[in-house]
């Protein structure tokens, strides 16, 4: 994402780390630290319920009235949201609040108050909220960078509306993108269990510091199953600070659709060994299309950075701010070239595999 100067005073540690079978029996401590600034967030929205097919007959209407006409009814949902700072932002994800007529946020300490909305990003799932309250607990922030697969991670939330819940597990993968919840994936994948009202929740380390938001679970059941997902921490700072300084997230576009090389391509092709992403198409008049860039053209790597994966090298072009001046190194027929392009900004209907 662009830079953007710091909005609100960020509480932020020097991550930790202990040797093995040197960390704490207990986890009291990180929770206690971390928990006050967890909150329960709950919405209303009115929905309206799908009319009768035989409503648009007006035959029918005329001898059966308004009878079977469309009706709105309230519908409540919850979910979580931690407190990042004490002018009262909340950090929560999209899901818990989108369409929500009124919003409700209920502090560990028993107090309740109305949200407002800031802004959302469906890109990342992530949403901001603001509160006027006084003398409010804040959550430490973590680095997600520093996270390792194996390290003890806890949630926080309030699962099914049953009130706080804390919930053990460990850090199962980093760097999860495949997983098609939104357009930009990076999440910390975990087998602290995780359930419906648990959304927008802290995961935080053993030392009570926040390293993501959770965000969905992997269920045949609905329920937990030992992979769930959280937003690192770190995304989640970025995506953040600009709703809280523009209502919104801006990032970095350069009109190219990207497809992995998987093995049959490569195979086709003769693209054994090359990584990176076989450019299937340029949107004309992009910023892609003005550097050069063609469909066919094997894109290695961003401003020096390996193109790994279609997924990953979408998510570092939107990285990059409006009106950067990026290298694109790429193979053409075998041949290696370099080209300069200018990132533009990204149109809010660009898909997953566009950048």
């Amino acid at each position: 994402l662009g830079q953007s100067r710091p909005i609100v005073e960020i509480t932020e540690s020097t991550p930790l780390h202990t040797a093995a079978g040197s960390g704490p029996v207990s986890y009291a401590d990180a929770v206690d630290a971390a928990a006050p600034a967890v909150v329960n967030v709950y919405t209303t929205k009115i929905v309206t319920e799908r009319a009768n097919p035989l409503y648009s007959d007006p035959i029918f209407r005329y001898f059966f009235g308004d009878r079977l006409a469309p009706r709105q009814r309230l519908e409540t949902s919850l979910g979580s949201g931690v407190i990042v700072s004490d002018q009262g932002y909340i950090l929560t994800n999209n899901h818990v609040i989108e369409g929500a007529a009124d919003i409700q946020v209920a502090l560990r300490d028993g107090r309740s108050i109305e949200a407002v909305l800031v802004g959302t990003d469906s890109d990342t799932d992530l949403a901001v909220l603001k509160i006027n309250m006084q003398g409010l607990p804040t959550i430490t922030f973590g680095s997600s960078e520093n996270l390792r697969v194996g390290d003890v991670v806890l949630a926080i939330g309030n699962p099914f509306g049953v009130g706080q819940t804390v919930t053990i597990g460990i850090a199962s993968a980093t760097g999860r993108n495949r997983v098609g919840i939104s357009t930009f994936e990076n999440f910390i994948q975990t087998d602290a269990a995780i359930n419906p009202g648990n959304s927008g929740g802290a995961l935080i380390n053993a030392f009570g510091q926040l390293v993501g938001i959770n965000t969905a679970i992997f269920s045949r059941s609905g329920g937990s199953q030992g992979i769930g997902f959280a937003i690192p921490v770190d995304l989640a700072k970025e995506v953040m600070s600009q709703i809280i300084e523009t209502g919104h997230v801006v990032r970095g576009w350069l009109g190219v659709e990207g497809q992995d090389i998987t093995p049959q391509l490569a195979e086709s092709f003769g693209l054994q060994g090359v990584r990176g992403v076989i450019i299937a198409g340029v949107q004309r008049n992009g910023p892609a299309g003005r550097a050069g860039l063609r469909p066919g053209d094997i894109l290695t790597h961003i401003n020096g950075q390996p193109a790994v994966d279609s997924k990953t090298s979408m998510g570092l072009i939107a990285s990059f701010a409006p009106g950067t001046r990026i290298t694109l190194r790429i193979l053409r027929a075998g041949m290696e070239m370099e080209l300069k392009a200018v990132v533009a900004e990204r149109p809010s209907r660009a898909g997953s595999s566009r950048g």
